[in-house]
């Protein structure tokens, strides 16, 4: 494959193999070119199903054909199948652009619900929500900067009351870390404090 199927590409291929018959076709082409009349009496398979396959097969580029003397043979598209499924399934498909534009309105959409004048209305329960809403309060700390365990409640009274359980769950979710000489946000790279 020297270029990279689309994700409809990829559908058509995958629910085409999703049939007992057309993998059968498909590992007998493996062997060696076939036509119709021998695979049908090798697969047990009336011609015309064997037909109706072969175009299947032929229509998402798996099998092509050509012509003999008397015959028309069927060849499997080696290229097509030479990749193995994770290859084919991890494949950027080009929609990835349209993925975080979902997800950073999904984020938007959980602030405004949970943010009122700049203040946190409620903790989420939901692990995904609770997530996004942690780092927007994490980024009232300045990272790689010392803290210590009062001036953390300060920060986070003004989020916020319950400044214990946002402390313990920014903590626990490495948005914050701490130690004997108190808290920091973890700068991208290593997560030792500055001061």
């Amino acid at each position: 494959m020297g270029r990279l199927m689309g994700e409809d590409e990829l559908v058509a291929l995958l629910k085409c193999l999703a049939d007992r018959s057309r993998l059968r076709i498909v590992r007998a082409l493996a062997a060696e070119d076939l036509y119709v009349e021998l695979l049908s009496e090798r697969l047990a398979l009336a011609p015309s199903t064997v037909s109706f396959h072969l175009r299947k097969l032929a229509e998402v580029g798996i099998v092509s054909s050509y012509r003999t003397q008397y015959y028309v043979m069927y060849e499997l598209n080696r290229a097509k199948l030479d990749h193995n499924l994770l290859a084919l399934v991890s494949a950027p498909v080009g929609d990835e652009v349209e993925q975080e534009r979902r997800e950073e309105a999904y984020r938007q959409r959980v602030i405004d619900s949970f943010f009122e004048y700049g203040r946190l209305t409620a903790i989420p329960r939901q692990r995904k929500k609770k997530r996004i809403v942690l780092e927007v309060a994490a980024e009232h700390f300045e990272p790689g900067r010392l803290y210590a365990e009062r001036e953390v409640n300060d920060v986070l009274s003004a989020i916020n009351d319950d400044v214990c359980t946002l402390r313990r769950d920014l903590v626990g979710e490495g948005l914050l870390a701490r130690d004997a000489r108190g808290y920091w946000r973890p700068a991208p790279g290593p997560g030792e404090p500055l001061s």
